[in-house]
């Protein structure tokens, strides 16, 4: 191998001096108590003899030990004053699922806010959750018997939609105190509610479909007779009226009082058939806490049947 040429170094336009190194240096020996460095790399480069050498690297050893100490204690205070994470908001979630039908939480809030629609509720305690799950329970499996026959032939008209709708905003209390037969009175009503036009329709529309579904299904072939009339006329709605206070006839509260035992006997079988439905079903409530119990059928509730509204002149104690 041919020795290689002087290097020459040009510093700010001058010559400052010419370096040669050889064409091939050979790799110092190791020494295996001096290292790769041999015995002049502490001496030449810190001036440590050969013989302070060890306490020279345990010096070195120990700064270089004390150094990564204090980093990691600075790494550590600095993720301690860092807020922890926040946990996972649960957005929604299955309370309970019915022949593989899943009602949701967000489900049941809806029920509450939609519960204002109902006549049935009128004067009567707040819905509470577990009812509100109930009645949610008893609509699924209505609506999955409804979608094994002909839909088509109870879905509600758009001319009876309209006149539900305006039975309410002209006749419900809660409405009627709003002023709900305006428009703004309407809108002001919904807002204050947490509903919309297009939620209050689905619910409407709805229940009139389960109202023309049992009206197929269960109203057809009950009688009642003028000796039934008569005798709730009797025992029933004369006992309301005070002393003194004006008694309808009974011809004119005749077919209102029809209404109202036809309404009965419809809720008795209605009532067996949907309890039979329910034990035939897999219906399963996951949350505990929405479990009915004994003391939440003795407070008063809506069926999933929406109730007819009580008109001027109606009968007292109209209800089913």
């Amino acid at each position: 191998m041919q020795p290689r040429a002087p290097i020459r170094i040009k510093v700010a336009g001058q010559m400052n001096g010419i370096l040669s190194a050889p064409a091939f240096a050979p790799p110092r020996p190791y020494h295996p108590e001096r290292g790769a460095f041999g015995a002049s790399y502490s001496q030449r480069e810190y001036g440590v003899s050969e013989a302070d050498r060890p306490a020279f690297e345990s010096r070195i050893a120990r700064r270089i030990l004390i150094l990564v100490s204090l980093l990691a204690a600075g790494l550590c205070a600095t993720r301690a004053q860092q807020p922890p994470p926040p946990a996972p908001a649960v957005l929604d979630r299955v309370v309970a699922v019915v022949n593989k039908h899943a009602i949701l939480l967000s489900d049941i809030d809806d029920e509450i806010r939609l519960s204002v629609l109902d006549p049935a509720l009128v004067g009567q305690v707040a819905l509470t959750p577990q009812h509100a799950l109930e009645q949610l329970i008893s609509r699924a499996l209505i609506e999955q018997q409804i979608r094994s026959e002909d839909m088509q032939a109870i879905e509600p008209s758009q001319d009876e939609f309209d006149a539900r709708l305006d039975q309410i905003r002209k006749q419900l209390p809660a409405c009627v105190r709003q002023n709900c037969a305006t428009a703004p009175g309407w809108s002001s009503f919904l807002a204050a509610h947490g509903l919309t036009p297009e939620r209050v329709e689905s619910y409407l529309r709805y229940r009139l479909e389960i109202l023309s579904f049992i009206e197929q299904r269960f109203r057809q072939g009950i009688e009642i007779t003028p000796q039934q009339i008569e005798t709730y006329y009797r025992d029933t709605l004369l006992p309301q009226y005070t002393p003194g206070e004006a008694i309808p006839p009974l011809q004119q509260v005749a077919p209102r009082i029809q209404e109202i035992l036809l309404e009965r006997q419809v809720n008795v079988l209605f009532d067996a058939w949907l309890t039979n439905l329910r034990s035939q079903g897999d219906v399963e409530v996951l949350d505990p806490s929405l479990e009915p119990d004994a003391a939440q059928d003795s407070v008063s509730g809506s069926s999933p049947v929406a109730a007819p509204i009580a008109g001027p002149g109606a009968v007292p104690g109209a209800s089913p």
